[in-house]
């Protein structure tokens, strides 16, 4: 074995293939805290990388150093340099593209993160050592350059065998190289067990996110904008792989706005506080939306939500109404336009409608912010909604949505004051299961993207949250957090296998977020 593969086995992390030796260049000064040879310097204490090196030096070693990091090209004056050991320093990190050597050791430091790139290139790299050192985790494909790789020490971490190093245990499995053993650390059902034993790993390794999605002009779908006074009317760019404007229906001080496609014709109701609420069609020859007919001003004058909802072959929209002397109203469609149909609940401030299928008939759910929600039954002698009954304890309810996991029916209240409650049905009513703080929220969304079910909780206060259903706690975690300017609606759009959730708020522009999946292993 050579002097320096001895060096090597004894402080771990080097490269080898050493050239033959050559004399230093006249003139060559050695730094103070180094010691240097006519082919190698070594340094002990150092608080960097000595730059005044002759361009033959192929031997360096820094001992006791003090700089944290490895960054890039940190040693390429060193143009002849082969082998390398940094043990015993306080280094940290390890950056990408760091070195252009044969044979390295960077073992005994701190070292807690190797970048993905910190042996790109190195494909006559022999021996690497970065053994005890505080490494968790290594990137994926970190030694897919290292095709010259003899022996690998790994020895003396804390690695996290979860999904994370699913991909290093399928490597130790088809490299050529010698590898120490690399034991776990966590978690802790796989602690001090050998990964180079393991032929699985059962750790799920894939998670979601929700980031930001940059658009060229605005939406997709019809979605409220207050502050711009309309509703915008939107569009997938199925070639450019973006939302664009579609038309925009002005208006004034506009709450909401809701599709409803009837016999292959599309129509947007249109709900406003002042100017009155109206219809809108699309007319296929001007490929714009047309205003189509007037909703009664005498029934609505405060309106906060809109539900549409078919029952049979029937149409039907309901408008919540939130003014003192509040009538809700429920219209129906006649073949030629939508009429009121029955009043709703007068005098109670509502604001919001919830129509659900509760134990296979149709329900609808009033929320108020002077009573506790009601709920009222679908009767098919009359043909009319009869009250039943009301969810109790759950004063000023600001918005209701029910939700489904796994054939389960569920609801989240939101409540501008207080907690927010999730209820499950159960036993032929309505039981809460879990409270969620959300002073200053108008919106508690659920929706479901991949096959995972979340809460978006708005806020007028602070960050907005989304949540995270966990199925072996039957409860919802918290997520993300999201900063999104009071936040009235949130609103869920799949297309080209992609997801989104458009958020839109009475203080600022419409926000969109994409929907992705993160692959943990990598």
């Amino acid at each position: 074995m050579l002097p320096a593969l001895k060096i090597w086995a004894l402080l771990s992390v080097s490269l080898c293939c050493l050239s033959q030796p050559v004399h230093p260049k006249k003139g060559f000064r050695c730094p103070s805290t180094c010691s240097c040879s006519k082919e190698s310097i070594i340094c002990v204490g150092s608080s960097y990388v000595p730059r005044i090196n002759p361009n033959d030096i192929n031997s360096l070693s820094i001992v006791n150093g003090t700089f944290s990091e490895v960054k890039e090209a940190m040693f390429a004056h060193m143009s002849s340099l082969q082998l390398l050991l940094l043990n015993s320093n306080s280094l940290t990190t390890i950056r990408d593209d760091a070195f252009s050597v044969s044979f390295l050791s960077s073992s005994s430091n701190k070292i807690e993160t190797v970048y993905k790139y910190a042996f790109r290139g190195l494909r006559d790299l022999t021996h690497l050592s970065l053994a005890n050192n505080k490494i968790k985790v290594l990137h994926r494909d970190l030694f897919s350059d290292l095709d010259s790789l003899i022996e690998l020490d790994l020895r003396g971490n804390a690695f996290e065998c979860d999904c994370r190093a699913k991909w290093l245990m399928t490597w130790l499995k088809n490299t050529n190289a010698t590898v120490s053993d690399v034991v776990c650390a966590g978690p802790e059902d796989m602690k001090d067990k050998r990964l180079n034993d393991m032929s699985s790993l059962h750790d799920e390794c894939i998670s979601t996110d929700f980031i930001l999605h940059h658009y060229k002009n605005d939406v997709y779908v019809a979605i409220a904008a207050p502050s711009a006074e309309s509703c915008l009317v939107f569009q997938w760019d199925h070639i450019e792989m973006n939302f664009r404007t579609y038309d925009n229906i002005t208006g004034q001080s506009i709450v909401g706005c809701k599709t409803v496609v009837i016999e292959n014709e599309v129509f947007v109701i249109v709900a406003q506080l002042f100017g009155g609420s109206h219809i809108y069609k699309f007319d296929e020859d001007q490929s714009r939306f047309s205003k189509f007919q007037d909703i009664e001003v005498s029934k609505i004058s405060k309106p906060n939500d809109i539900e549409a909802f078919q029952i049979g072959a029937d149409w039907f929209f309901v408008i919540a109404d939130s003014s003192k002397a509040g009538l809700s109203t429920l219209y129906k469609w006649n073949n030629k336009g939508f009429y009121s149909y029955q009043s709703l609940h007068e005098w109670y401030r509502d604001t919001d409608a919830e129509f659900l299928d509760l134990d296979g008939k149709a329900h609808l759910i009033l929320a108020s912010r002077s009573q506790v929600p009601v709920i009222y039954q679908w009767s098919r002698s009359n043909q009319k909604f009869v009250l039943q009954g009301e969810i109790p304890n759950m004063e000023d309810v600001v918005a209701v949505k029910h939700f489904r996991i796994k054939e389960e029916l569920y609801l989240a209240m939101t409540r501008y004051i207080g907690d927010s409650k999730v209820l499950r049905w159960g036993a032929k009513q309505f039981a809460e299961i879990q409270a969620l703080p959300s002073r200053g929220s108008m919106i508690l969304q659920p929706f479901t993207f991949k096959e995972r079910y979340y809460l978006a909780l708005g806020s007028d206060y602070t960050f907005s949250q989304i949540y995270l259903w966990d199925d072996d706690k039957k409860l919802f975690d918290r997520f993300k957090e999201v900063y999104i300017q009071a936040p009235r609606s949130f609103t869920m759009v799949s297309t080209d296998r992609r997801d989104f959730m458009f958020a839109s708020s009475f203080k600022g522009n419409t926000q969109i977020f994409e929907h992705i999946i993160i692959d943990l292993s990598l």
